[in-house]
């Protein structure tokens, strides 16, 4: 009987020992887990920028006063007065209620950066299934309280012919007006440009805004250069998700707006704490079938070697 303690303490000393091996690996793996997350955290923190002189930020004579002020979720003033293409006097309000806006301000006039806003918006609009008039609206705001309603009018053929569906110009259209509603507009939406008097040209910024059919400000499309996906989910995501696929409600899951570049980009943070809370859960699930595993295994031993000796007393 003596033997037979002696054996059965040996082995539970092996199943103790083989147990603490297993908890001490488990530590290091969680410590080599949290060591490997900590950078990628480190990654995603903003990180200091290097200072620059006041001379070197400082812009030249009129471009101080330019710029574009992001004010998502600003109420655009729906009351302010215009005309339309045909020289009737509209409401900027007439053109919400229904659908999602996308919005842009320049001048008929203008010899380079308006026309490459306009063909860049209207070329990301061809590639979209979604269709003016009937998903959304464009409205075009002129800066210079100049144009004529005539050359809005052109204009408006102009970019109709470029999208390529004649039936939707209804949903096209090309605002001139006073400057008492031009600067309103332009301050809600946080555009700032002056007029060069030396060049006889406005200085402006480059973007496209889409609205909520309410008139308040969703997203900014900086540059002249619009992704139709970045257009795409700012529209599904202006209509409160009335437009769009489930696919676009997938990708709005993967993707989020970022205002400092005014285009969708990955999750970043977010998919690294799901992978780095999936490695952890997946590393516990492990750990916790080895430790039952061996646990049930090394008892059938401690069985087995009980019943071999007493079999053999």
């Amino acid at each position: 009987m003596i033997g037979l303690w002696a054996s059965g303490f040996g082995l539970w000393g092996g199943l103790v020992a083989r147990l603490s091996a297993i908890r001490t690996a488990a530590a290091l793996a969680a410590a080599l887990v949290l060591a490997i997350a900590a950078p990628v955290a480190a990654q995603v923190t903003e990180l200091p920028m290097p200072e620059r002189s006041t001379a070197a930020n400082q812009k030249p004579g009129i471009l101080q006063n330019i710029g574009i002020d992001q004010k998502i979720g600003q109420q655009l003033p729906l009351d302010l007065m215009f005309k339309d293409e045909t020289g009737r006097d509209v409401r900027l309000g007439e053109y919400f209620g229904k659908r999602p806006v996308v919005l842009a301000l320049a001048y008929y006039d203008c010899p380079m950066l308006c026309t490459q806003v306009l063909n860049g918006m209207t070329g990301a609009l061809k590639t979209l299934s979604l269709d003016a008039g009937t998903d959304f609206d464009v409205v075009v705001v002129s800066i210079d309280p100049q144009d004529s309603f005539r050359v809005a009018a052109l204009k408006k053929r102009n970019y109709v012919e470029h999208y390529g569906r004649p039936q939707t110009a209804a949903g096209w259209h090309f605002l001139t007006g006073a400057e008492s509603s031009i600067k309103p507009l332009a301050s809600a939406i946080g555009f700032r440009y002056a007029y060069d008097y030396n060049l006889k040209q406005y200085a402006h910024g480059a973007a496209i805004y889409v609205v909520t059919p309410k008139g308040v400000v969703a997203r900014y499309l900086m540059g002249i250069d619009f992704a139709p996906r970045d257009l795409r989910l700012s529209l599904v995501e202006a209509s409160n998700n009335v437009l769009g696929t489930i696919s676009d409600k997938v990708l709005l899951l993967c993707y989020h707006y970022d205002p400092a570049t005014g285009q969708y980009g990955a999750a970043t943070l977010n998919a690294v704490r799901v992978g780095f809370i999936a490695t952890v859960a997946g590393f516990l699930t492990f750990l916790f079938v080895s430790l039952r595993s061996e646990r049930r295994a090394a008892a059938r031993r401690v069985d087995e070697h009980e019943a071999g000796l007493a079999t053999r007393i």
